[in-house]
């Protein structure tokens, strides 16, 4: 699988996962609590900061009609209307510049995604190093080529997209100039539950589409995200905020710095275990083998005595002959005195 190096990192399976912090709408139209958040995730270690470019206006449209009202009761939102709900969640654009600056200086990725064609163009003036397109834009074609064909690294999550949408955009965003392409497995809920995250998927669609595959997760804790990894994820974007309780559209499904430091570490670990298929001591265990099971006497034996249970028996160390050979030393006869305590060797019978 072809790997991606976006600046000073390296995305694929011979690297540790690329970890996203999403700050989305958390920042709850602070510019100061939003570059809090970029310090935070930059400590926490994260890799990359991803915010979101568009308005109200770009994303929707400001009408009294059903259509444009979220009526969900197990909504974070239920009774906002798209609008409001925008209005509240949008990172100002004139914030864009401070808050890649300051990514920049704690050595974090900065990126973003769009979700109209302005947005686009404003990014391109900003020199983003990478784009992200989201799920309910995953079918927006024509989006999907004005962003491929910048020719930049490009992330595209998958919620609700069937394989032949997935087969259309895929193609699109190379066909448009895309030569860098990462697909997300996501489950477009907030929060999604463990159960209706199905990362199986995640080494289908790598296989499906030869790409690098990662996880956008919207499920509480780490575990999903850990589990990824096993699974051949090398990207995991979370939402992340300073405090749940500081409240904020998408703080209800996003991790506080704590817990991303602890996604940060234990994704890495989970990456390091998976090693490769091998069997027998590896270099670290050698050391150990001398702990296994052998034969030893636990009783002075005189030259000519016979071996029997209750002169020898299988008990650490491992400095003796292996178990397997009891009956066949059981009977036979000591070639010299040999000491309680000393390992069994084919020398000392005969």
């Amino acid at each position: 699988m072809k790997e991606i190096t976006i600046m000073h990192q390296t995305i694929g399976s011979n690297h540790a996962p690329f970890i996203i912090a999403e700050m989305s709408g958390n920042h709850n139209q602070s510019l100061e609590r939003a570059l809090e958040i970029v310090e935070a995730a930059a400590k926490a270690g994260a890799h990359a900061l991803k915010i979101q470019t568009y308005t109200a206006d770009t994303m929707t449209l400001n009408i009294e009609n059903p259509d444009f009202k979220i009526d969900d009761s197990n909504s974070l939102w239920n009774g906002d209307s798209l609008y409001q709900l925008y209005q509240k969640a949008y990172t100002p654009w004139e914030w864009h510049k401070p808050i890649f600056d300051k990514a920049l200086e704690l050595g974090m990725i900065p990126f973003s995604t769009p979700f109209d064609e302005t947005a686009v163009d404003f990014l391109e003036d900003l020199d983003v190093p990478m784009y992200k397109i989201a799920s309910f834009e995953n079918t927006d074609l024509p989006l999907i080529k004005k962003v491929a064909a910048t020719g930049k690294p490009l992330i595209i999550s998958t919620g609700m997209a069937s394989v032949a949408e997935l087969d259309e955009t895929v193609r699109i965003a190379r066909e448009s100039g895309c030569n860098e392409l990462i697909l997300l497995k996501c489950t477009s809920t907030y929060p999604a539950t463990p159960e209706n995250t199905n990362i199986m998927t995640i080494p289908h669609m790598r296989e499906l589409f030869n790409v690098q595959v990662g996880l956008s997760d919207h499920t509480m804790g780490t575990g999903v995200a850990v589990a990824s990894v096993a699974l051949g994820a090398t990207v995991i974007e979370k939402h992340f905020t300073l405090r749940r309780a500081d409240g904020g559209v998408d703080s209800a499904f996003s991790l506080e710095p704590e817990e991303f430091h602890a996604l940060v570490t234990e994704t890495e670990r989970a990456w390091q275990a998976l090693g490769k298929v091998t069997y027998g001591p590896t270099e670290h265990e050698k050391a150990s083998l001398k702990f296994r099971r052998s034969i030893y006497t636990t009783a002075d034996i005189k030259k000519g005595d016979v071996i029997t249970n209750q002169n020898i028996r299988v008990v650490r160390p491992g400095f003796g002959l292996q178990p397997k050979y009891l009956d066949v030393i059981l009977g036979k006869k000591a070639k010299t005195n040999i000491s309680a305590g000393t390992p069994i060797t084919w020398d000392l019978l005969i």
